[in-house]
Parts: C-alpha cells; structure tokens; sequence
C-alpha cells in the first residue's frame, strides 16, 4: 500500500437480497483491499438496502472500487463520503472483569464520563455498551484495558454525510 494510504468511506444502496454482499465484499477482495468496517441494514420497505464500507487505500486506488461497485447489477447507488464532512457512529458491547466494589465503582464513572450505559452486571462481570465514533470507542477500551477485558463486540461503522447531502 502506498504513503497516501488511508480510510475512506463507501456508502452504497444495495438490493437486499442474497448474495449481494457477497457479490460486493467479493469485487474488493479481488482488487486487494481490506474491508476496514462493513454494516449493512435494510432501508424503509426492506427491497433495498444501505451498506456503509470503510476500504483503505489511496485515492486513485479507491474511486476505481467505487467505479467498480457501480458495476454491479444489484448496486443502485454507490456515494463516496468524506471524513471530515460526515457524521461517524459505531456501537460497541464491552464485558469487563467487575469482581470487586472498587472496579465497579471505578468502572461506573468511566462509563459515565464516556457517555456509555451498563446494559448487563453479573457477579464477576459488566457488560458496557458506547456509541460514538470510533476514537472514542477506542479511548474507552484503552482505558479499561487494565480492569481486565474479556470480550468486544463491534457493529461497524456507520455514516451519514452532514447538512442535506444524501445518497
């Protein structure tokens, strides 16, 4: 990859149907690219769907992906978004070591100051749940690191250009 490789979101609206995401995660693959993020969820009558791919690349090397995405019979839209203008989200479910007051106390007012919820407490352990972008989420689990992480789950990213541009 070269020195100008970097993120870039893909949004596309897909028909949702079978194979389609294989059709697409397929095409990258074979350019070579690595799928940084994928989320993909029906849209309002379930007959298409919204996929949101974060590919890393240089620019040439991406717009010819997304040239190649449109391609596709069962691609209806293919937008790229930039970074700097478009609102970022993921979701992440944490479950942490809790076994004692103080961690739970401690872990309590990290949740708190990032915003998060506690969506499960069991005797040794407490599932997190935070949203935001993806630096937080990583700041999050970079503080938490030390309590003792036992498992992640990541949704991916999703984005939605600012202002009134849509796909």
């Amino acid at each position: 990859m070269s020195q100008n490789s970097q993120n870039h979101i893909i949004a596309t609206i897909v028909e949702n149907k079978p194979g389609v995401l294989f059709r697409v995660t397929n095409m990258i693959r074979r350019r070579g690219f690595n799928i940084e993020s994928l989320s993909v969820g029906p849209l309002n009558d379930g007959s298409l769907a919204r996929m949101t791919l974060i590919v890393r690349g240089d620019e040439k090397t991406v717009e010819l992906v997304a040239r190649n995405l449109h391609k596709l019979v069962e691609v209806i839209k293919v937008k790229r978004l930039n970074l700097e203008n478009s609102v970022l989200r993921e979701l992440a479910l944490i479950k942490i070591n809790a076994e004692d007051s103080k961690t739970r106390t401690d872990l309590t007012h990290y949740v708190r100051i990032f915003r998060g919820r506690i969506v499960d407490v069991s005797p040794k352990t407490m599932t997190v749940e935070v949203t935001g972008d993806p630096k937080k989420i990583n700041a999050f689990l970079e503080l938490t690191k030390g309590l003792g992480i036992r498992e992640v789950a990541r949704t991916g990213i999703v984005a939605l250009a600012r202002g009134t541009e849509s796909v």
